[in-house]
C-alpha cells in the first residue's frame, strides 16, 4: 500500500483521527477479497465460524456490536493459525415486524426489509467484521425460499409434514397464529393484545418423531454446549417413562387413553379429568344434560383466554366443570367422575388424566376445592420411605394438604401391596397388558412444530386445494411459488392470510389433472428459514441444490456458533431436527449442527435493557461515528466476560481509543529493519513476547477475550518502558514484541492493526498472517515470589529462582529475617514446602 495515515492517525485519540485510517483497509479488504473462503483449497484445515444471522429491523444496535465482534475474534484467530475460514453473513428477513411496518406505512414489506439490509450491511463494514462477503443470503429472496418449499416437499414426503386442526395461540390485533414462545404473560409479545386459543387447522413438522433422538444426542454436545442450553433443550423434550392407561366411558363405545409415570397408583384414582379444549370434552359435554352443556361452554371461552404457563401454574386456585359423566377403572371397576379442568393440557399425553389426589399435588387441590375423595395407596413412612418413622395418619394429605410423592411401599392396591415403586410400576404395567387395557409408554413434553402463519411475508406453502377437497404437492418443477405483488392487495389482518384474497395468485390449477384448485394461503414459520441457513452458505448461489453434500462434508457442522440464549430452546431445536432429517436423507454425515456454542450476555444500561420506549438507547451508528470501530471493538472486549451482561456505562471506549493510539505510535518508533533476528533482544520484552504467544491461545478458545485484551495492554505498556528505557527502540526484542502485538491486535482492532503492520514494513494483510510459535524457554517464568507463612499467615515473600528445590527454598525461608523474628521462641512442629510458590511453618507457643 503506498497511503500511509500514521502521520494524521497518531497526533490526537479523537476517532476522527482514524476514519481515514478505517475507510483506507474497508477498501482494501473489499478490493482484495481477503476475508473468503477457499473452497477449492483443501490442504488447509477448514474451520466453520458462525454468528446467529440478524434480523434487519433498522440500524445495527449494540447487541450486534458484541455478537459479531465475539464471531470476528474467533474467525480471525483461526485464520492466524492456518486454517481456511467459513465466516459468512445472511439475513433473516421474513416475517412480522416487515409486514407490521409495511401496514403502517402502505408500503411493501419488500422496501423495508432491504432498506434496512443495505443499512445494516453498510454498518457491518464499518465495523471491520471480516465476513465472505460473497455468500451473503436473504431469506426473503426467492433463490433461498424456493429451497424451504423444497424442504417442505421432503418433510411431506417422508410422512413429517401433515395438517390437523388444533387449538393454536391466537392474537386477535395481529390476527395470526403465535408459537408459545411468542406469548409473555398472556399477550402477543409484539403488539401486547391478549392471546386466545383458537382452534385451525393446521401445517405442523411431526418433530416429535425424533423425540428421543434428539434428547440422546444431547450428551454429544456436553462440554461443548453451555449447561444451562442443554438443560434448557432436555427439559422442552421432557421425555417420561410410564403407560398408556385405557379407561372406558359409560354410555360411550371406544376408550379414552391416559398417560401415567405412575400406572402403580391407578387404585388410588378418584376421579377423571380431561382439558376443556380437547375433543374428549367437548364430546362428553354434548352428551350431558343441558344445564352441564352451558357451564362448559362458558367454562371453555374462559380457559381460551388463558396461557398454558398460566394454566400449569401450580399457586392459582384450581377450576373446573363436572361433566355428568363417569369413566371406569380399568384395575378394579370403580366409577370415576370426569371433569373438564383447565390443568390438563389438550396435547399433553392424550388430554385426560386419572387424577391421584394423594399423590399428586395438583390433584389433591382439585379434590379439596371440589371436596372429592382421597385415597391413600402409597405408606411413605415405612423403612426407607421418604418420611421415615413419621405417623401415616398425621401426614394424610386429605388433612395436611400436602401430597406425598415421595417413595414407599404400596398399601391399599389389592396385590401391589407391599411392592417399592419399581416393582410395583413393572407390575401395574404387566396386568395392564395382560389384561388388553394398558401397555408400556414414553410422553414428551414436546409437541409437534406449528409451522402456519397467516400473514403475507413469508414462505408460501407450497400445497394446492382441489375442488374435490384433497391437499396435493406443487411439483417440484414449479418452485418457487414466489409472493404475488402487493398491488391491490390489503395486507392488514383479517383473521386469514391475505394471500387467500389475491385472486390471480390463489387460483391455479391441480398439479396432476390439471383442473381448477386453490393453492394454500398460508405461509411458513420464520423458524423454518433459521432452521437450515448454516447448510445454504455452503452453495449460497446454487439454483440446482439447497446445498451442496460435498461442500457440507468439506464445512460442516458448523464448528463455533455464536448468539444469545434466547435463542436457546427453539431456533436451536428445530436446527437439530432439520439437520437429522437432512441426514437420514443422506445429505450429511454428521447428527448435529453445531459443534460448539458460545452464548453472550446483553448489553445493557444502567441496570435495564436497552429499548427505544424507554429511551435508554445507545445508538451503534453514533458510537461508531464518535470513537471508531476499532475503539469500539476494544471496549466491548475489554468490559468482561463472553456470557456476562455489559452495562453500557461500565464501557470505556475513551479508555479504548487512547490504548490504541499508544500501540501506532510504538509501531512508529521501532527502527531496526523488517527481519532482524530476535536473538540476543532485550531479554524481559523477549520473555513477557513470548509469555503471551504462549497464554493467548487458550485465552481465545476459553472466550476470555477480556484477558486477551488486558495481556496487549500489558504488552504496549512494557514495550514503551523498553524502548525508553535501556533497550531502545533499534532493540530487536522491540520489533518482536510489536509484530506479535500488531498480529494478535488484529482480533479486535483490525483496522489500526493492519496500519501498525505496514508502518512496520510488511505488505497486508495482517489478518492472514500465521501465528508464530511462542519459544517455551523464553515464555517460562526465570523467577517466581514465594509466600512464607507461619501457621497459615504469610509473614514474607521473597524472589526465588522458578526451578529451586524444595530444600533449597526452606533454607532460603529460614534465612529470611521477617521469618527469623516469627519464629523466635516458638517450637517448629511442621514445615510443609511447595516450591517453588508456597513454604509454611506449623508452630507451637
Amino acid at each position: 500500500m503506498s497511503e500511509n495515515l500514521s502521520a494524521t492517525a497518531l497526533p490526537s485519540d479523537d476517532a476522527r483521527s482514524f476514519s481515514a485510517l478505517q475507510a483506507k483497509w474497508q477498501r482494501y479488504w473489499a478490493d482484495n477479497n481477503t476475508f473468503e473462503a477457499d473452497a477449492d483449497d483443501t490442504e488447509r484445515p477448514h474451520k466453520y465460524v458462525l454468528a446467529m444471522f440478524p434480523y434487519p429491523s433498522g440500524d445495527l444496535h449494540m447487541g450486534h456490536a458484541e455478537n459479531y465482534l465475539y464471531s470476528d475474534i474467533v474467525a480471525r484467530y483461526w485464520r492466524h493459525r492456518g486454517y481456511n475460514v467459513l465466516h459468512p453473513i445472511g439475513w433473516d428477513s421474513f416475517g412480522l415486524p416487515a409486514e407490521n411496518a409495511a401496514i403502517r406505512r402502505g408500503a411493501d414489506p419488500r422496501e423495508w426489509t432491504y432498506e434496512n439490509i443495505d443499512q445494516q450491511k453498510a454498518g457491518f463494514r464499518s465495523y471491520g467484521v471480516s465476513f465472505d462477503w460473497s455468500r451473503v443470503l436473504h431469506t426473503s429472496d426467492p433463490e433461498y425460499y424456493r429451497w424451504n418449499q423444497w424442504l417442505f416437499l421432503k418433510l411431506y414426503e417422508r410422512g413429517l409434514a401433515y395438517r390437523k386442526e388444533s387449538p393454536v395461540n391466537w392474537c386477535p390485533n395481529d390476527q395470526t397464529v403465535l408459537a408459545n414462545e411468542q406469548v409473555v404473560d398472556g399477550r402477543c409479545e409484539r403488539c401486547g393484545a391478549e392471546v386466545v386459543k383458537k382452534k385451525l387447522t393446521q401445517w405442523y413438522f411431526r418433530i416429535t418423531e425424533y423425540a428421543d433422538r434428539l434428547l440422546d444426542d444431547l450428551d454429544q454436545l456436553e462440554g461443548h454446549w453451555p449447561q444451562k442450553v442443554l438443560q434448557m433443550q432436555r427439559n422442552w423434550i421432557g421425555r417420561s417413562t410410564g403407560a398408556d392407561i385405557d379407561f372406558a366411558i359409560e354410555g360411550r363405545e371406544g376408550v379414552v387413553t391416559v398417560f401415567s409415570t405412575r400406572p402403580d397408583t391407578l387404585a388410588g384414582a378418584t376421579f377423571f379429568v380431561v382439558a376443556p379444549d380437547s375433543d374428549i370434552a367437548a364430546e362428553l359435554a354434548a352428551g350431558s344434560t343441558p344445564e352441564v352443556q352451558a357451564e362448559f361452554a362458558a367454562y371453555l371461552t374462559k380457559v381460551q383466554k388463558q396461557t398454558e404457563i398460566e394454566r400449569q401454574s401450580t399457586d392459582r386456585p384450581k377450576t373446573g366443570v363436572f361433566l355428568d359423566r363417569y369413566a371406569v377403572n380399568p384395575l378394579n371397576g370403580e366409577r370415576l367422575p370426569i371433569w373438564a379442568a383447565d390443568y390438563v393440557l389438550a396435547d399433553y399425553g392424550h388430554g385426560a388424566v386419572m387424577a391421584v389426589p394423594a399423590h399428586d399435588q395438583r390433584d389433591l387441590d382439585f379434590a379439596r376445592a371440589f371436596d372429592l375423595p382421597v385415597r391413600l395407596v402409597v405408606d411413605t413412612t415405612v423403612t426407607g420411605g421418604s418420611n421415615e418413622g413419621e405417623d401415616i395418619a398425621a401426614l394424610h394429605p386429605e388433612h395436611t394438604g400436602q401430597a406425598l410423592t415421595g417413595d414407599g411401599i404400596m398399601v391399599n392396591s389389592a396385590e401391589l401391596d407391599g411392592l417399592g415403586r419399581a416393582e410395583a410400576i413393572a407390575q401395574a404395567t404387566a396386568t395392564l397388558q395382560e389384561r388388553g387395557t394398558g401397555r408400556q409408554a414414553k410422553n414428551y413434553r414436546l409437541r409437534d412444530w406449528l409451522i402456519s402463519r397467516q400473514r403475507f411475508w413469508g414462505t408460501p406453502i407450497p400445497m394446492v386445494h382441489t375442488a374435490e377437497g384433497d391437499v396435493v404437492p406443487v411439483a417440484d418443477s414449479e418452485l418457487p411459488v414466489t409472493l404475488p405483488s402487493i398491488d391491490g392487495l390489503d395486507l392488514t389482518p383479517k383473521g386469514t392470510s391475505p394471500l387467500g384474497a389475491a385472486e390471480s395468485w390463489v387460483t391455479t390449477t391441480d398439479p396432476t389433472t390439471g383442473a381448477p384448485a386453490r393453492r394454500d394461503p398460508d405461509t411458513m414459520d420464520t423458524f423454518v428459514d433459521s432452521s437450515w441457513y448454516f447448510l445454504r452458505f455452503l452453495s449460497s448461489t446454487s439454483d440446482t441444490v439447497a446445498f451442496d453434500p460435498e461442500a457440507a462434508a468439506q464445512w460442516a457442522p458448523v464448528d463455533f456458533y455464536i448468539g444469545g440464549v434466547e435463542h436457546a430452546i427453539l431456533h436451536l431445536l428445530y436446527a437439530r431436527f432439520i439437520t437429522k432429517v437432512f441426514h437420514d436423507m443422506g445429505l450429511v454425515s454428521f447428527n448435529e449442527p453445531f459443534s460448539s456454542l458460545i452464548n453472550q450476555g446483553m448489553v445493557i444500561l444502567d441496570g435495564a435493557k436497552m429499548s427505544k420506549s424507554k429511551g435508554n438507547l445507545v445508538l451503534f451508528h453514533e458510537e461508531l461515528e464518535r470513537f471508531g470501530a476499532d475503539a469500539l471493538r476494544v471496549a466491548l472486549a475489554f468490559a468482561g466476560p463472553v456470557e456476562d451482561d455489559k452495562d453500557w456505562a461500565d464501557v470505556s471506549t475513551t479508555g479504548a481509543q487512547k490504548f490504541l493510539a499508544r500501540a501506532l505510535r510504538v509501531a512508529t518508533e521501532v527502527t531496526s529493519p523488517v527481519g532482524t533476528p530476535a536473538d540476543g533482544g532485550f531479554a524481559a520484552l523477549r520473555h513477557d513476547t513470548h509469555r503471551l504467544l504462549a497464554e493467548a491461545p487458550e485465552l481465545v478458545e476459553q472466550t476470555k477475550f477480556n484477558v486477551l485484551v488486558a495481556r496487549l495492554m500489558e504488552l504496549v505498556n512494557h514495550t514503551r518502558k523498553a524502548i525508553d528505557g535501556e533497550a531502545g527502540p533499534g532493540d530487536p526484542a522491540v520489533r518482536e514484541a510489536v509484530e506479535v502485538l500488531t498480529m494478535m491486535l488484529d482480533l479486535v482492532a483490525p483496522h489500526t492493526a493492519e496500519e501498525m503492520w505496514e508502518i512496520l514494513g510488511h505488505e497486508p494483510s495482517v489478518g492472514l498472517v500465521e501465528w508464530p510459535a511462542a519459544d517455551q524457554t523464553l515464555a517460562a517464568d526465570t523467577t517466581v515470589t514465594t509466600a512464607i507463612q507461619v501457621n497459615g499467615k504469610v509473614r514474607a515473600t521473597i524472589d526465588v529462582p522458578a526451578g529451586i528445590s524444595e530444600s533449597e527454598l526452606e533454607s532460603r525461608a529460614r534465612a529470611d529475617e521477617r521469618i527469623q523474628k516469627a519464629l523466635d521462641g516458638k517450637e517448629i512442629v511442621r514445615v510443609i514446602v511447595r516450591a517453588p510458590k508456597i513454604v509454611n511453618f506449623a508452630v507451637k507457643g
